[in-house]
């Protein structure tokens, strides 16, 4: 699939400039039809190829890749805050964070995060340029650079190596099997959030289609954890699981918790919040118990249930994301309730006087 969008031309290497000559390589949205038009197995397969290519050229083998210690979470619904939950309790306990996540609202640099926060306009200006100046004078063609998003991953991939992070926490783009951030080979843990019907032009148009999607970034010897899903797709990460000889665990229920502050944990009373944290618990524990049975050398770490605790309360109570909007709008005496949620999701929902 070649990009004909026209390349914007770079004078001066500024952060304006980059943020142009990134939206150069085409949105999302272009990608996304482009994609649909030509989807195959083959096609999709190759996205992949070129993915390690890229990340090849920008200077990382997959050697290298393998040093990074990712958390890899996909999944139809929760994927974001899941993951902002397991960077804050990661964050907490004393880790060096990287976090990555899509789509953005204000500035692109909100997808990558170091600690918490985005990146700096200088430190993204100084990466871009290093990157897209190695790509650039590697290319084949004038074709031959990586889409918005691949840019994004490889570029991510590239920063967190750079910024010695602990831990990277990578969300999945769009489904799981062929995304981007799918040549991670050797991830600490997986995560795999509520699953439903999404982006079927691409993903296939049934759950299972949906769920064999996501479960492609299962790998061998490592753990995966899920939250309950509906059977049709549970059947399906269970036989991926078993394929892929990776070891798939179903959360507990918040409930089965026995908190130290239980008037904390009193006030997390929606389900899907409570879901949420409970992989994200699943996943942050798992990622200590692993690093610390690796490096014999590194102190033990105590998981502190207070800590994983007011800090999902916060990330629950306080705005995740930029975009959370919650506007009540009255009509005629009829209430309006506009949900905005990050960058390209807007719900309406509509209460009886």
């Amino acid at each position: 699939m070649r990009n004909t969008v026209k390349r914007y031309i770079c004078t001066v290497e500024n952060y304006e400039t980059a943020i142009n000559t990134l939206c150069s390589l085409q949105s999302n949205s272009n990608y996304l039809q482009l994609a649909t038009k030509t989807n195959s197995h083959a096609n999709a397969s190759y996205k992949l190829v070129n993915t390690r290519k890229y990340l090849f050229r920008s200077g990382i083998t997959l050697e290298k890749l393998d040093t990074l210690s990712v958390i890899h979470v996909a999944g139809t619904k929760g994927k974001g805050s899941v993951c902002a939950y397991t960077e804050s309790i990661l964050r907490e306990h004393g880790f060096k964070t990287g976090f990555f996540s899509s789509p953005h609202l204000v500035t692109v640099r909100e997808r990558i995060r170091i600690n918490g926060q985005p990146i700096s306009e200088s430190q993204f200006t100084e990466h871009f340029w290093k990157l897209y100046k190695k790509l650039d004078d590697t290319k084949d063609d004038e074709f031959d650079m990586p889409h918005y998003f691949k840019f994004l991953t490889i570029l991510m991939f590239n920063i967190f190596l750079d910024e010695n992070v602990d831990v990277a926490i990578v969300e999945v783009g769009i489904g799981g099997l062929y995304d981007s951030t799918n040549i991670v080979r050797k991830p600490a843990c997986i995560g795999i959030t509520s699953l439903r019907l999404e982006h079927t032009a691409l993903l296939g148009d049934t759950l299972e289609d949906i769920a064999y999607q996501k479960s492609g970034i299962f790998k061998p010897e490592t753990i995966a954890f899920s939250v309950p899903q509906l059977p049709q797709a549970m059947r399906v990460l269970e036989k991926r699981a078993v394929e892929t000889k990776c070891k798939l665990h179903v959360i507990p229920s918040f409930d089965e918790y026995k908190w130290e502050n239980l008037s904390c944990a009193s006030e997390l009373r929606n389900k899907i919040k409570q879901q949420n944290a409970s992989l994200a618990i699943q996943m942050s524990t798992e990622w200590i118990r692993s690093r610390a049975s690796k490096c014999s050398t590194v102190s033990p770490v105590t998981v502190s249930k207070d800590k994983i605790m007011v800090h999902i309360q916060l990330k629950v109570w306080n705005v995740v994301f930029p975009g959370l909007l919650m506007q009540v709008v009255e009509v005629k005496g009829t209430k309006f309730l506009f949900l905005i949620r990050r960058a390209f999701e807007i719900q309406l929902n509509y209460f009886y006087p």
